[in-house]
């Protein structure tokens, strides 16, 4: 049975965290599996893990603004989101999963996420960030809306911290993320 990331438009969204360099194994690993590739970073993202870094692994241009890369006629985003088969966010920062749940796209990657439709086109949303922060009644509040509206949520891991606690919150190793990128293809 053929692989179904082989030739898929997989968007990856990468937020701003430490867990930000994860997702460059992501990347490679989608890439290695044939997908094609497309890299959207917040501002806070490119603090982490430079755009650069993604570009080379995936072979792709990477956005980081609604303002550059006008390739056609359709605005970026709407483009991209048409053609993706699936996305995913990793990491999904507190930040980005209060932006989903309340409509705002004042980035790239909430922007992108806005125009695609989920009943069509899976979007996961892997939440990395401090335990606490994981568990403050807005996050889970935010988790529940995203779920009710089409989100499917990850769960994340639980172990060390770069904040040097142990805990839930880590992001999943980017070998686990494919297979629930995978997976959503179904």
């Amino acid at each position: 049975m053929p692989d179904p990331l082989h030739s898929a438009n997989v968007i990856v969204g990468v937020t701003g965290g430490i867990a930000a360099f994860k997702a460059a194994g992501l990347v490679s690993k989608l890439a290695q599996a044939g997908a094609q590739v497309t890299v959207a970073m917040t501002p806070g993202a490119t603090k982490f893990v430079t755009p650069l870094t993604f570009q080379a692994l995936s072979g792709r241009a990477v956005y980081t603004s609604a303002w550059e890369h006008v390739e056609s006629h359709d605005p970026q985003h709407i483009s991209l989101a048409r053609s993706a088969k699936v996305a995913i966010v990793a990491p999904a920062s507190m930040d980005c999963l209060a932006k989903l749940a309340a409509g705002i796209t004042d980035d790239i990657v909430c922007l992108i996420l806005s125009a695609i439709d989920r009943r069509k086109t899976p979007v996961l949303l892997a939440p990395s960030m401090n335990e606490v922060m994981l568990d403050q009644p807005s996050t889970q509040r935010n988790l529940a809306t995203l779920r009710a509206d089409g989100f499917t949520i990850l769960d994340p891991a639980s172990g060390w911290q770069a904040c040097r606690t142990v805990g839930r919150g880590r992001l999943p190793e980017p070998e686990e993320l494919v297979e629930a990128v995978r997976g959503a293809m179904g």
